[in-house]
C-alpha cells in the first residue's frame, strides 16, 4: 500500500479529516526546506504537498509565483526538488510527500527517469496542473510501475464525462478546487464545493481532499466538514514572504498547529 493510500485509511479509522499545507521547495531558501517540512509535520500535516519551482506558474496566484521566483533564484531545479526529500526521508519515512507543478520540468527530465528518481528520493505521487488526463498516459505508466500515484485536479466548472475520465486515470487522491480562478483568489462558498463533492463522489471512491481559498481554522474547518481532506497553500506561502527567515518555524507551526485544532473542533 502507497504511503498516500495508508494515509488516508488510517484518518479514516481516527475519523481524522487530512491536513495538506503547501510550500514550494527552495523558498525562501533551499536549506529550509526541510526543516520547514519537518516542522510542518509537527503541527499537525498529514501529507505535504511540495511545489517545483516554475518560470511559469499560470494556475498559481501571485503569491505562489513570487514563492517560485525567490526558489529559482536559488536555482532550484527538479533533480534538486528530490535531494530535498531524499534528505527529509532520511528522518521521516511515513509522511506522504506529493509534488506539485507543471509539466515542462517533468518532459526535459523524462517521464521514466522522473518516475525513477522520484521513487528513490521518496516521492509519493504527482500533481501536475497543465497535464490534462486525455495526455496524462505517458506519464502515468511509468508512475505506476514505482507505485506513484497521479492527482488531478477537478474544478467547479468541470463537468460530469470529463470527471469520468479524471476518475479514471487518478490515485491517491482527488484535488478538488474550490473557486474559479488562480490560487488564493477568491472567497469559498461552501454549499457549492459540498455540492460538487457530492457529484465527483458518484464517480470515485478516492478521497477528496479541497484547496484554494482556504485562508485560516474558519475556512479550514467549514471545508473539512464536506471533504477527506484540507490543502492550504497561499496563505502558508504568504507567511513565508513576510516573516523573517528566524522567526519562520515557529511562525508557520503555529498557523498550521491553529488550523488543525479548526478542523479537529468542528
Amino acid at each position: 500500500m502507497s504511503r498516500i493510500r495508508a494515509c488516508f485509511s488510517e484518518c479514516q479509522i481516527k475519523q481524522r479529516k487530512a491536513l495538506i499545507p503547501f510550500i514550494t521547495a527552495g523558498d525562501p531558501n533551499p536549506t529550509l526546506t526541510v526543516p520547514l517540512m519537518h516542522a510542518l509535520v509537527d503541527a499537525g500535516a498529514d501529507v505535504l504537498e511540495l511545489g517545483v519551482p516554475f518560470s511559469d506558474p499560470m494556475a498559481d496566484g501571485p503569491v505562489i509565483q513570487r514563492a517560485s521566483e525567490r526558489a529559482l533564484k536559488h536555482h532550484v531545479s527538479l533533480k534538486q526538488v528530490f535531494e530535498i526529500v531524499k534528505e527529509f526521508r532520511t528522518q521521516n519515512t511515513k509522511t506522504p510527500i506529493v509534488l506539485m507543478g507543471y509539466l515542462n520540468p517533468l518532459e526535459a527530465y523524462t517521464y521514466q527517469r522522473v518516475a525513477k528518481d522520484a521513487a528513490d528520493a521518496g516521492v509519493d505521487g504527482f500533481l501536475i496542473v497543465d497535464l490534462p488526463p486525455e495526455e496524462a498516459e505517458t506519464l502515468v505508466k511509468p508512475l505506476q510501475q514505482y507505485d506513484l500515484d497521479m492527482i488531478f485536479l477537478i474544478a467547479p466548472t468541470t463537468q460530469v464525462s470529463r470527471i469520468e475520465k479524471i476518475a479514471q486515470q487518478a490515485s491517491g487522491f482527488i484535488y478538488y478546487v474550490s473557486v474559479k480562478g488562480v490560487t488564493g483568489s477568491a472567497d469559498l462558498d461552501i454549499q457549492g464545493v459540498s455540492d460538487k463533492i457530492a457529484s465527483v463522489r458518484q464517480h470515485t471512491d478516492l478521497p477528496i481532499g479541497v484547496g484554494f481559498g482556504i485562508k485560516n481554522a474558519e475556512t479550514a474547518a467549514k471545508v473539512a466538514k464536506v471533504a477527506d481532506a484540507v490543502i492550504v497553500g497561499s496563505a502558508l506561502v504568504q507567511l513565508i514572504e513576510n516573516t523573517e527567515e528566524s522567526q519562520l518555524i515557529a511562525k508557520l507551526s503555529q498557523t498550521l498547529a491553529d488550523i488543525r485544532h479548526g478542523i479537529d473542533n468542528l
